[in-house]
């Protein structure tokens, strides 16, 4: 998975397309993520002994197909690209060639 916690992606699908925000959570297996901000739901929550109920916030996960990683050295929304560098697996803008 091209996309971990803390990057930065812009929506490319949907109702929140065009939107800039950071990710929260990752999960590899499922090939989805949960972007803060993005895809934000409403739910109705019963009270159960001293929690209050009522309605709360909840951001759901999206797939990462309807996201694009934002590098950080052009700044523009560009597919990945992987190359092994001293033994390590860096990650390579495919605009700039910026490696992040």
């Amino acid at each position: 998975m091209k996309i971990k916690k803390g990057d930065k992606v812009k929506v490319i699908y949907g109702k929140e397309k065009g939107k800039e925000s950071t990710v929260e959570k990752a999960f590899p297996r499922e090939y989805s993520i949960v972007v803060s901000g993005v895809n934000v739901v409403k739910k109705h929550v019963k009270a159960r002994g001293q929690e209050e109920g009522g309605i709360i916030d909840i951001t759901k996960k999206i797939p990462i197909s309807r996201v694009l990683l934002v590098c950080p050295k052009c700044g523009k929304a560009a597919r990945v690209g992987y190359f092994v560098s001293d033994g390590k697996k860096l990650r390579q803008c495919k605009k700039c060639r910026g490696v992040f």
